[in-house]
């Protein structure tokens, strides 16, 4: 349910409007918390509304009787309470020829949903190729919109970036402007009761307007005490070289030190290196796994075997295996032993850093040719082969600093680094790059004030 503060605040972002008629849309409307706000404020003055419409889609027929009442006691308000699944209706059901709303306010499922499923093909009929139902709801929001209609939608940021919700982004981005973003910055107070893995972001989409500056405004939880609000232009938002067409949600006018540098321009392609998720997926591989190195294995490595002060292997405590056998099923998987970069794909709820780089030592592992690496981690290689030792280490200090987990911050903001987000980063020259990892090499050890500071002499 929607906390009641959140509710307002997704209400007054609604630009007035002087509508004589409003038709308003409410998909998921649960017991009507987000109708109700709507109209409170409608009620308050805050729309020239003579009569409303209000569509509200709830399948939870316990709710319906309370959605009911709550909408049935406002004046002028011509409630209509649709009971089943808001998708299925409006792609092959009889209400596809309602539409038209000026206004959808929405709080919808977060569930995923697979390719081959009933909802998947029903929304390809509509042109909506997405793979979770609070995606598909916005999408669905936007094609049933009048022209000029306001969506306001709370979702999880997690559509910001990576490869599987791209057709979601170019879909809202073709047939909407994106007018306001409001980011919750922590990722459990806007919804205490809930276990949140990632950040909610509210967003309000403007059917068929033209693109122009994109407000963003902040806040630590739903009191709002703290909000702040800035005006961006779209090209801060979207970078226009982007083809993955990433969304960011800038926290401040000021660019970051990223974006201001000019030595931070290259691609990993530039640099001759790329970026993998670790192939081995251990519980396809399971007969093959072994506790311990033994004759005939290799070293199986997972996040758990690295920490601030480099690689520990084997560890005979931990509940991973540390070896895979090395035979004719198991060697596509494999790398040879050597020098690389390893990024964690997730970081903990609330981590002070979302990416957490390591340097893989060939040392630590004596005499073994070939290494594993799970699918927990992504791995910079050359070619499916390790890197010069100065250039591992020299990456993994600049993934560590502040300047990039802010700047990555900005599109990521869930507790998943993609491999996808790793290739959109930019990066210093191979030989900025290599010059830190001589740096790094040299420090008996290193803080992050350390790393802060050597970024920048390096980044200018």
């Amino acid at each position: 349910m929607t906390p009641s503060s959140v509710a307002r605040f997704m209400a007054s972002l609604f630009p007035a409007s002087a509508n004589a008629k409003c038709r308003l849309l409410d998909a998921g409307a649960g017991v009507g918390a987000l109708s109700c706000a709507f109209l409170d404020r409608w009620k308050a003055g805050g729309f020239g509304f003579q009569t409303v419409e209000a569509f509200a889609y709830e399948i939870d027929e316990k709710l319906r009787g309370h959605l009911a009442r709550h909408l049935s006691a406002y004046d002028g308000v011509e409630p209509h309470i649709i009971a089943g699944d808001f998708i299925l209706l409006n792609t092959q059901g009889d209400l596809l020829n309602l539409g038209g709303y000026t206004h959808a306010i929405l709080n919808p499922p977060y569930k995923k949903i697979n390719s081959g499923s009933l909802h998947r093909q029903a929304l390809r009929t509509m042109g909506i190729e997405t793979v979770n139902l609070y995606s598909a709801f916005v999408a669905l929001a936007v094609v049933l919109a009048a022209p000029g209609g306001q969506i306001v939608a709370i979702i999880p940021r997690s559509f910001c970036n990576g490869p599987y919700y791209r057709p979601f982004r170019d879909f809202i981005l073709a047939y909407a402007a994106l007018r306001h973003m409001h980011l919750f910055e922590s990722r459990t107070k806007a919804f205490k009761d809930d276990n949140v893995l990632q950040e909610n972001i509210v967003i309000r989409l403007e059917r068929g307007g033209e693109q122009g500056p994109v407000t963003v405004s902040t806040s630590t939880d739903d009191s709002f005490s703290d909000l702040v609000t800035h005006s961006h232009p779209f090209e801060r938002i979207v970078f226009p070289d982007d083809s993955e067409r990433f969304i960011h949600v800038p926290t401040s006018t000021a660019k970051s030190i990223i974006e201001l540098s000019a030595g931070v321009t290259h691609s990993l392609a530039d640099l001759g290196m790329t970026v993998s998720t670790g192939p081995v997926v251990d519980f396809r591989l399971k007969e093959h796994l072994r506790d311990m190195p033994e004759p005939g294995t290799v070293p199986l490595l997972y996040p758990g075997h690295f920490n601030l002060n480099g690689t520990e292997w084997p560890k005979p405590e931990a509940k991973k295996p540390n070896a895979i056998q090395h035979t004719p099923d198991t060697a596509k998987w494999l790398y040879p032993n050597g020098y690389y970069c390893v990024v964690r794909r997730f970081s903990a709820k609330e981590e002070r850093r979302r990416i957490v780089a390591s340097v893989v030592d060939p040392s630590a592992f004596g005499s073994a040719k070939m290494l594993g690496f799970e699918n927990h981690l992504n791995l910079f290689h050359q070619n499916k082969n390790g890197l010069p030792r100065s250039l591992a280490n020299g990456l993994a200090a600049f993934l560590n600093s502040t300047a990039v987990d802010e700047n990555f911050r900005r599109f990521n903001g869930h507790t998943q680094v993609n491999a996808t987000d790793l290739k959109l980063i930019k990066y210093p020259s191979r030989k900025a790059l290599m010059d830190l990892g001589e740096w790094a090499i040299s420090q008996p050890s290193l803080t992050q004030a350390m790393i802060d500071d050597q970024f920048e002499k390096i980044s200018t």
